[in-house]
């Protein structure tokens, strides 16, 4: 999402809409469904700065029930797979997995769809073991659904269905070097714990050394 310094692009975006109006269909007596029409590109070639936005989900309340569709694939939380209640800390985890998109350029957890595009939870899970470690096994017993992929201990026991891989952070965090590098990477790993009440809040993120420093 960006912003728009070129005001002549909605002046034109106006004067196509008149000119050759979107198709519609009416739905009912209050619904009427438009086709999108893209902005056109700003004349002078330059686009605003970036904005972020949300995910398109708002919940009341610092715990939820259980529920498979609150945030998007790629920035899931593993209590959301395991469809443990939750609450708050999975901004954190999804901040986390943002921030690597924005700073690294691609992905953090990037192989979790089956051949047919499908999110597939075991791939999705045994990434998470080889990027943030075995969850302890606090993690393990908040769930039934945790013993297809856990033993009691946190131990991966899902090999028929996605391998655990030997790539760490360190592996595929290729920008920095030496004391930024170790900062940042403890600066991921603070959010991405497993046990939710260990992640680190907001406010505490704002006064970690790498952003700070």
């Amino acid at each position: 999402m960006l912003t728009i310094e070129d005001q002549t692009m909605l002046d034109r975006f106006e004067r196509a809409e008149i000119e050759r109006p979107s198709p519609r269909k009416l739905i009912d007596k209050s619904r009427m469904i438009y086709k999108s029409r893209d902005f056109p590109k700003p004349e002078d070639k330059q686009y605003g700065l970036p904005v972020l936005c949300d995910f398109g989900e708002a919940r009341i309340g610092k715990v939820q029930e259980s529920g498979p569709f609150v945030q998007p694939h790629i920035y899931k939380a593993p209590e959301v797979i395991f469809e443990m209640p939750w609450g708050p800390p999975i901004d954190i985890w999804n901040l986390a997995a943002l921030i690597w998109d924005l700073f690294e350029g691609e992905h953090l957890f990037q192989h979790i769809f089956d051949n047919e595009g499908h999110h597939d939870p075991f791939l999705h899970l045994a990434q998470m073991v080889s990027l943030a470690g075995s969850p302890p096994s606090e993690f393990v017993k908040r769930s039934d659904t945790t013993e297809q992929c856990f033993d009691a201990s946190g131990n991966w026991i899902a090999g028929k269905y996605a391998e655990v891989s030997s790539t760490t952070l360190e592996d595929v965090e290729t920008r920095l070097e030496g004391q930024e590098k170790q900062l940042f990477l403890a600066f991921v790993r603070s959010m991405l714990k497993w046990l939710p009440e260990e992640r680190k809040t907001a406010k505490e993120l704002l006064q970690d050394p790498w952003l700070r420093d």
